[in-house]
């Protein structure tokens, strides 16, 4: 089958899975090949937030998401975080569009510093590098001045910094609907068409 595009999608260790998972949920759903990159501390995570219990094998975690969602095969590949020779890895092999959703404050770290001591983070490297677009959806609170200040580094870099900080003038019924509003704007900047909420000053109704 042949799919849009590819997306890095990846999921670092702080809260807010719920985000992430519904991102996945909506990229397959439009038929984007979605290259899946979780930390150890991410599957927990998981398990905590949405009772999934995700497999540290790369390959049973493909097979277990790709269920989970209904994707197409091969539309959906999980990278472990030693996976050195994965498409992601590489300048000439990676998609030139990344998400980290959610992202620590270790992780905006790394890679504010270029560390590139995981996938995710020579991932996440490989984009700004390369001139790509890298989207970073930090959860923490308060922020430090050690988190703004790398948060500063990279968005001078191009990296967008987009918190996840739901609004509610769309009156939120619902965990789902605040879930949507971030992703929604996630889409947004990715240039990815969508009707999770509806937009500030127009009347269109979600659907």
């Amino acid at each position: 089958m042949q799919f849009k595009d590819k997306i890095t999608l990846a999921f670092s260790g702080a809260s807010g899975a719920p985000y992430g998972l519904r991102l996945l949920e909506v990229l397959l759903a439009q038929q984007f090949q979605v290259y899946v990159l979780i930390s150890s501390a991410a599957r927990v995570v998981f398990d905590t937030e949405s009772n999934i219990k995700l497999s540290a094998n790369e390959d049973k975690a493909t097979e277990q998401l790709t269920a989970l969602f209904n994707a197409q095969p091969e539309q959906l590949k999980v990278f472990g975080k030693d996976n050195w020779f994965s498409p992601v890895a590489s300048g000439s092999a990676a998609p030139k569009k990344m998400v980290v959703c959610p992202c620590s404050a270790g992780s905006v770290s790394a890679i504010a510093m270029g560390a590139s001591d995981n996938l995710l983070e020579r991932a996440a490297d490989v984009v700004i590098k390369e001139r790509g677009q890298l989207i970073l959806v930090p959860r923490e609170t308060p922020f430090s001045e050690i988190h703004l200040e790398n948060m500063l580094k990279l968005a001078r870099l191009g990296v967008t910094i987009m918190p996840a900080a739901p609004g509610f003038y769309h009156q939120p019924q619902s965990i789902g609907d605040l879930v949507d509003f971030m992703v929604a704007r996630i889409l947004d900047h990715l240039n990815i068409a969508h009707t999770l909420t509806k937009r500030w000053g127009y009347g269109d109704k979600k659907q």
